[in-house]
């Protein structure tokens, strides 16, 4: 798995290439502590390069969107494959994180 990340007017957007799984989440999860912990703006995660997501990667991404809530920061996740989509829908996870189909499609807040 590689994590890039890059700033985007008032956002910033963090691409995960690979997978997200039981073996690779514990990296993310410590990025995203030393990273993201307490974000200084909005966090828009680009999946278009994730090739699967796994029920610790969407623990990952719960308990990132409970950070960045916490923060009073948004968290979008963009560009996801279709099956990541859909393992967002059937898991409800699109009811707290918004999922756009583009970069382009995020609102800058």
């Amino acid at each position: 798995m590689l994590i890039t990340t890059f700033l985007k007017e008032s956002l910033m957007i963090v691409t995960i290439e690979g997978r997200l799984d039981s073996l690779t989440s514990p990296k993310l999860e410590l990025w995203i502590r030393d990273n993201l912990a307490s974000p200084e703006c909005d966090v828009v995660m680009d999946f278009s390069k994730l090739d699967y997501i796994s029920s610790a990667g969407l623990r990952v991404m719960l308990n990132l969107s409970k950070a960045t809530v916490k923060c009073s920061r948004k968290f979008s996740v963009c560009q996801a494959q279709d099956h990541i989509r859909e393992v967002f829908e059937i898991s409800g996870f699109d009811s707290f994180i918004p999922l756009y189909d583009s970069l382009d499609d995020v609102p800058s807040l």
